[in-house]
Parts: structure tokens; sequence; C-alpha cells
């Protein structure tokens, strides 16, 4: 129950990011949990570098350049285990 709690509150502070950041407010443009942020156009190769800065300054993780791969960074749904994983809960791909 504690780990979906957890990962709903990561889920939803990276779709406010990206809404707010990436989006200027239309939440509506947001792509579902496994849809490509990049295929959708809402992140480049600039809006990733700023997506790591983000991770590691809000959830206090450090983004190691091997972890940098689609499955990890590519989604709000790989976003959010790629946090969960780097905060203790199960193990990040890279």
């Amino acid at each position: 129950m504690q780990d979906q709690m957890q990962r709903d509150e990561i889920r939803e502070t990276l779709r406010e990011f990206m809404g707010d950041n990436y989006l200027f407010g239309d939440i509506d443009r947001l792509p579902g949990d496994e849809e490509s942020l990049l295929e959708k156009g809402v992140v480049d190769s600039t809006g990733i570098l700023e997506l790591i800065e983000f991770l590691e300054d809000r959830f206090g993780i450090e983004v190691a350049e091997n972890e940098t791969v689609f499955e990890n960074l590519g989604s709000i749904g790989g976003l959010t285990r790629f946090v969960l994983a780097k905060t203790g809960a199960t193990q990040p791909v890279g």
C-alpha cells in the first residue's frame, strides 16, 4: 500500500514537472504513462538534460551516464520506476 502511494506521488510530481516545464500547463497533452516522451514531442535532447537535473535535485538521486536509457527516462512510467529503484524500491536498468 505504501509502495503504491509512493509510486503515485512520484508519478504525479513528474507529470506536474513536465506539464509546467515542457507543455506550459497544457497537461492534456501529456502522453500516457508508457508512451514515449520523445515521440510525443514532450521532450527533446535538451529537455532530457533538464529532466535529469530535476530528478537529481527533487529526489536526491544521481543519474549515471549508463542509466540514461529509454527504459529509465523515456516515459512517465519508466521515470517513476527509475526513481523508485534509485530510492531503494527496485533495481534500475543500466
